[in-house]
């Protein structure tokens, strides 16, 4: 009872990362790539949208609970399908905290203007088809994490 709750956890945790990128991809990023740099003032000033107020605690929580969901079913068949999530969840994590963390932090720090910038346009438009592909990895990897939860807690690696 207490693996299969604690690899729920872990779910509902990885499942709400999900989450958070798909409302972002769906409300936020249409909006600040439309007409880069005016449409950048929604992360600027007092007022400013700060996401990452969700993402930096989200990601260690949602790590902590994999592994420990890992942990508690290492012993099942559940090991490799959690295992498979956690390494490629780090890989994502790593990605981002290469290029989509930098490159947005620059996108959206640069000067307003009501002129819109080609260059930073095209930067903006990259980073959110790239940040695309990285959302739909993580829905795979969510398919994978499901279906290792689907495996029985009394079936044994062989």
């Amino acid at each position: 009872m207490i693996r299969t709750l604690l690899l729920i956890l872990g779910c509902i945790s990885f499942i709400i990362v999900i989450g958070g990128a798909t409302y972002e991809h769906a409300a936020v990023v249409p909006v600040w790539t439309s007409a880069v740099p005016a449409s950048l003032h929604m992360f600027q000033g007092e007022y400013g949208l700060e996401a990452w107020n969700f993402w930096i605690p989200v990601h260690p929580t949602t790590m902590t609970l994999l592994v420990t969901g890992l942990i508690a079913n290492w012993g099942t068949a559940r090991r490799n399908y959690v295992i498979a999530t956690i390494l490629g969840y780090a890989a994502v994590l790593a990605v981002t905290f290469v290029y989509f963390v930098p490159e947005l932090m620059s996108i959206i720090q640069s000067s307003y203007s009501a002129t819109i910038d080609a260059d930073l346009t095209r930067r903006a438009l990259t980073w959110q088809s790239l940040s695309l592909v990285r959302l739909t990895f993580l829905v795979v990897l969510a398919i994978v994490l499901l279906l290792g939860l689907s495996k029985p807690v009394d079936s044994k690696l062989k």
